[in-house]
């Protein structure tokens, strides 16, 4: 109970105690005061002026080394025993004075009250009585000496009432109080944890948001925001210096807000990006809420619906395209047999028979893309499955050929599945080749298996020494159909990135710094994950 007599909040009541400190100082000192100064001479009559005297003096000094020594207390248990000495040497105080005639009543009401602020319930109630009881004992008992001061039990009396009365005020009024602050304060931290969680919510958003001011200068960013401007810092700067293109689209805007704005790139490199302009009006500055939407995700499931219609269309008719055109494949393939043909049309011939086979890799590639399996991951040695995996490679390669292996000395491990990564790492190694082949007399591709020390993660370098992707081109690489060979079907890419998100790893591209490419393979760790 004494742990619960404290008011509610730790320095609110510290204040409130040394408040209480400094009251009973000027008490003191006023009552040294008054008999240092000979004003007391009135109460030669009704008051022991030499224990008068003695209790001031005694009731300061106490006080004193109270505030010196036990100036911050902190435990209740403390608190109340200041309390109840305080009362105790008033009602001394009090009786030295002549009772209630001294006025030193008044200055007990006034301990009781603080004594209610710093304690409460039952504590403070027991205060109250021990100032009460001791006015009206006093009273009574100086009633023996002092014939005169039966007249003052009507005071006595009215003084003991207002002890409690000033008590139950207090305590109303404290709990009142610490309910408001209470409820402030939780109040308080509803809004801290709002603001915290707006803020995550803000800064996990996809959706990139600016916060400009009249200058075009950012006050606020979030993550999306960066990633989209392949920046690390943008409050305080500019957006003009860096995002010309936004600043017109902003002009534009701000002309006839009722335009629709056209989409645009931020970076050479990085996606196209929707751009909606929201004005603010804060404290009398103007201000503008930016939403940059990266479209990417919705070319990219623009594109998955195109591909599944295309694959239930493609599946619908494939044995009416597949018969024709085995039929032309095969008349090119008899035609190309005659001695006889010229050879104008032996050429012509030949140009037939590749763009059959070319037109029944587009379709078997659009009706794997229909009916592809779903990925069954298991855990996987990496290296020495890739060990395997070169060694078979080898036995059927060209002569021309040369695939390379580096491996970390510890085995790595992952979830996939084996078919779709055998199915990926040949596409990769085709390709390598191929670009390879086209730089150069022999074609070589370098397999480099490590762990990222960031995060852990195995990761797969697939390197040719081929002459690189443009620039331009980089962001179109992963598309389904984008292909920068005539013979290509531009699904190669566009798959093995397919079938590395669903087993939740991440096929990107990066450039060399020496010459060539680089298909970079983040796995997954070994550990079970769920599917998206």
């Amino acid at each position: 109970m004494l742990a619960e007599s404290l008011t509610a909040g730790h320095t609110q009541a510290q204040r409130m105690l040394r408040l209480y400190h400094l009251y009973r100082l000027l008490i003191g000192i006023c009552l040294v005061a008054l008999i240092s100064s000979n004003m007391d001479s009135s109460l030669l009559e009704l008051a022991n002026v030499h224990l008068f005297r003695a209790c001031s003096w005694f009731y300061l000094i106490l006080n004193i080394a109270t505030v010196l020594f036990f100036g911050n207390l902190r435990h209740p248990a403390k608190v109340f025993a200041l309390t109840m000495a305080d009362i105790v040497l008033l009602s001394a105080v009090f009786y030295a004075g002549g009772g209630t005639p001294s006025g030193i009543g008044n200055l007990m009401i006034a301990s009781v009250a603080m004594g209610n602020l710093l304690l409460r319930n039952r504590l403070g109630l027991l205060i109250a009585a021990v100032a009460s009881s001791g006015i009206i004992y006093l009273t009574f008992y100086l009633s023996f000496t002092r014939p005169t001061a039966a007249n003052d039990y009507l005071q006595a009396s009215t003084l003991g009432v207002l002890c409690f009365a000033v008590a139950l005020i207090v305590q109303g009024l404290s709990h009142l109080l610490r309910t408001s602050e209470t409820l402030a304060e939780k109040r308080a931290g509803d809004l801290t944890n709002l603001e915290a969680l707006n803020a995550l919510i803000l800064q996990r958003m996809r959706t990139g948001i600016l916060v400009l001011d009249a200058q075009q200068r950012v006050l606020l960013a979030n993550q999306g925001a960066l990633t989209l401007l392949k920046r690390d810092q943008l409050i305080g700067e500019d957006i003009s210096h860096f995002a010309p293109d936004l600043i017109e689209r902003l002009l534009q805007w701000q002309v006839n807000p009722s335009l629709r704005i056209k989409s645009l790139r931020l970076t050479s490199t990085g996606p196209s990006v929707q751009v909606n302009f929201i004005a603010l009006n804060r404290r009398e500055e103007q201000q503008t809420l930016v939403f940059l939407e990266d479209l990417s995700q919705i070319i990219q499931q623009a594109q998955q619906l195109k591909l599944a219609a295309l694959g239930r269309l493609t599946a619908g008719i494939a044995h009416e395209i597949r018969n024709p055109l085995g039929a032309i494949s095969h008349a090119g393939q008899l035609l190309q047999e005659s001695e006889e043909l010229p050879d104008a049309d032996r050429r012509l011939t030949q140009i037939i028979i590749d763009q059959s086979r070319r037109m029944n890799l587009v379709i078997e590639n659009v009706l794997q893309l229909s009916r592809r399996r779903e990925a069954e991951p298991e855990v996987i040695n990496l290296s020495q499955w890739l060990q395997q995996y070169v060694t078979e490679f080898r036995e059927i390669a060209k002569p021309s050929e040369q695939l390379y292996i580096y491996l970390a000395d510890d085995p790595i491990e992952t979830r996939m599945d084996p078919s779709q990564l055998h199915q990926v790492l040949n596409n990769l190694v085709q390709n390598g080749l191929r670009y390879s082949g086209q730089q150069h007399g022999q074609a070589q591709v370098w397999l480099n298996l490590f762990i990222e020390p960031t995060n852990g993660l195995p990761i797969l370098d697939v390197l040719d020494d081929g002459p690189g992707f443009p620039a331009d081109r980089l962001q179109h690489i992963f598309e389904p159909f984008f292909t920068t060979e005539a013979k290509g079907t531009g699904l190669g890419l566009y798959i093995s990135k397919e079938l590395c998100e669903s087993n939740q790893a991440h096929l990107d591209y990066k450039p060399r710094e020496q010459g060539g490419s680089c298909m970079r393979i983040t796995f997954a760790h070994a550990k079970k994950q769920s599917r998206t």
